[in-house]
């Protein structure tokens, strides 16, 4: 995994789809889907659970995997704790799941949690926050910042260390967890780290070179991302707000460390990197990882990619080496 931020921004883009990119998005092209923008929500979320289901990969069997509600804002948040260890305090990852804040669920990212808590040998605490467009802004960040509150709280109820506290997700739960983090330090609560995953840092502005190269063809569009913001702000001007777009906080210092994952071919790319760079200025420990040839969501896809099990890996390392 690249560890120099600046020779990952400076170094060029490989400009070749991987091969099983490629063939996957053949796949998908041949089935003809209609354009995210002229389905509703529910349309939407029925097509991203069939479509996990042709890309995930096997569910890791671990020694705890249950459902539990904790306390909200607006009544209970569902949640999934994953432990590779029924005893003992472990560190602790709360995860965020993507879908743009509008699609999404504890099921979606089940083998990713998996996947994470079996090699970084942590407990996953995976957040069930609600939806847009049923849920407008900021429904979705204060269900993340309150689950965060409630966590390091909470703790060791669920056998796990509080002071190895760590928020990660991908996509629109990347935002949540950068979010997440900015409010629990201003709370004073103490984060380990955050694992962010082709994070959207910056709905208030939707351009930048990656919206440019790969706003259509390439799994997620840039129209798509309109629509998302469409669902989930109910004011388009919320999207100043940095829980919006952390991008656009005033001040990222004094954060925990960071790991950062772009995807070549992906329309975050720019963003993602961009609060990599933001971050690594203010003084924050930051890793960016840029994946050639891949697209927005590989990590969800490691039933059909080599490389979407890879970053599993590298990214299970790098929070064992934060968290351990």
């Amino acid at each position: 995994m690249h560890q120099d931020l600046t020779a990952v921004l400076t170094r060029p883009l490989s400009g070749r789809l991987h091969p099983q990119v490629a063939a996957h998005l053949a796949q998908l092209a041949a089935m003809n889907p209609p354009p995210i923008e002229v389905l509703t929500p529910e349309q939407v979320r029925i097509g991203f659970r069939m479509q996990l289901k042709m890309t995930a990969g096997p569910a890791t069997p671990l020694a705890v995997v249950r459902d539990l509600p904790i306390p909200g804002p607006a009544g209970a948040i569902r949640t999934r704790l994953y432990r590779p260890s029924a005893d003992g305090a472990l560190p602790g990852l709360l995860f965020f799941h993507g879908g743009g804040w509008v699609i999404g669920d504890l099921d979606s990212h089940d083998d990713l949690c998996r996947d994470l808590a079996a090699q970084a040998g942590c407990a996953v605490l995976a957040i069930d926050y609600r939806l847009a467009p049923e849920h407008r802004f900021p429904a979705a960040a204060d269900d993340a910042i309150a689950a965060t509150r409630w966590a390091s709280a909470n703790a060791a109820g669920l056998g796990i260390d509080a002071a190895r506290l760590a928020v990660g997700g991908d996509s629109a739960g990347g935002n949540l967890a950068a979010v997440s983090a900015l409010a629990a330090r201003d709370a004073g609560i103490p984060l380990a780290a955050q694992l962010l995953i082709y994070p959207v840092t910056d709905m208030a502005h939707l351009e930048g070179e990656s919206y440019a190269a790969c706003g259509e063809g390439y799994g997620l569009t840039a129209g798509a991302m309109v629509w998302f913001r469409d669902h989930y702000l109910a004011d388009p001007a919320s999207a100043q707000d940095w829980r919006v777009s952390p991008l656009l906080a005033k001040d990222l210092g004094r954060l925990p460390p960071a790991l950062v994952v772009t995807a070549e071919f992906d329309v975050l790319r720019s963003e993602g990197e961009a609060y990599a760079k933001r971050l690594a200025d203010a003084g924050v420990p930051t890793t960016l990882a840029r994946y050639d040839g891949m697209i927005h969501g590989f990590a969800s896809m490691a039933g059909v990619l080599e490389v979407g099990r890879q970053v599993r890996t590298d990214m299970a390392h790098w929070l064992a080496d934060r968290l351990h």
